[in-house]
């Protein structure tokens, strides 16, 4: 897909735009990187994937309870989101993967760690993780993606670069509003994701981003990653929101069954993103999840 610069995208990230921003920033391999690595020095690390459109900050509540706990985290927004780099190239798993691998090497971690991701960001997660089985203490899934048998609605028009500009210049505003519309269940916290997401997506090539990697990443049919990641000996942990309307919980005994996770919950009244809604139920959860697997391991 051809780069294009949408309605409402008046602003440009560099270096003196991110002089004025929040968070910390990285050259990767494939473009520079907005994290945080925040919380205890000495405790340790749970890095946080997300999804299709958020940036760092839907971490903050949850972040904040975690580090409570005596946990440190890393959050970061995904190449299009945030104010991480737009970069112009394939929108694909590969790219989400290869982002993550690089900033864990570049912030000089080891491991183990503990890494947790929701929607979109379960894939990230599952492919990372796949790649550094040894330096996994544990993986969650947070109302995962990629169960889907058919492709997002338009995907095959984004892969036409006309149609797919024209898509995003005219109509990718409302795309995105719809899209955030359904993903949490309160409708206060709702506007104030919005707000957030929004606000990043004044910066040139954000709609582009998010259009191509609808076009681009693998999001259907991914059972085998999940099962490959389940046969491994990493122990996981599985969340649904009850009343989660962007992955729906009918796919809640598939992901078991595939995952084989050590634990599964399902958080009542609750949209699609646990972690934003319900930062600290789903905190308490992957504490006490993270101790029981840590004494496992000891055994």
């Amino acid at each position: 897909m051809r780069y294009f610069v949408a309605h409402g995208e008046h602003r440009r990230l560099d270096q003196a735009t991110r002089d004025e921003l929040r968070g910390s920033f990285v050259q990767c391999s494939d473009g520079v990187t907005h994290y945080e690595l925040t919380g205890p020095a000495d405790g340790e690390l749970v890095v946080l994937a997300g999804g299709l459109t958020i940036p760092l900050f839907y971490w903050d509540a949850f972040a904040e309870e975690l580090h409570g706990r005596g946990y440190r985290t890393l959050a970061y927004s995904g190449y299009g989101r945030g104010y991480s780099d737009r970069v112009l190239t394939a929108y694909d798993e590969a790219l989400f993967v290869r982002q993550l691998s690089d900033l864990i090497e570049r912030l000089d971690s080891t491991g183990p760690w503990h890494v947790l991701g929701t929607s979109m960001g379960a894939l990230v997660a599952l492919g990372f993780v796949e790649r550094h089985i040894e330096q996994t203490a544990t993986l969650t899934l947070v109302g995962p993606g990629g169960l889907e048998t058919k492709p997002p609605a338009g995907a095959g028009l984004m892969r036409h670069d006309r149609v797919g500009a024209l898509l995003g210049k005219y109509l990718g505003n409302r795309m995105l509003q719809n899209h955030l519309s359904h993903n949490v269940r309160d409708p206060q916290r709702s506007a104030a994701l919005s707000a957030m997401v929004r606000e990043c997506y004044e910066f040139e090539g954000s709609m582009y981003a998010l259009l191509a990697t609808i076009a681009d990443f693998g999001l259907t049919a991914r059972q085998d990653l999940y099962a490959r990641v389940g046969a491994s000996p990493v122990p996981s942990m599985l969340l649904w929101g009850d009343e989660d309307h962007v992955t729906p919980i009918i796919r809640f005994d598939e992901v078991r069954n595939l995952l084989a996770p050590m634990e599964s919950h399902v958080i009542e009244e609750c949209g699609h993103m646990a972690p934003y809604e319900r930062p600290v139920e789903v905190a308490a959860k992957f504490g006490a999840f993270a101790d029981r697997a840590g004494r496992r391991a000891q055994r």
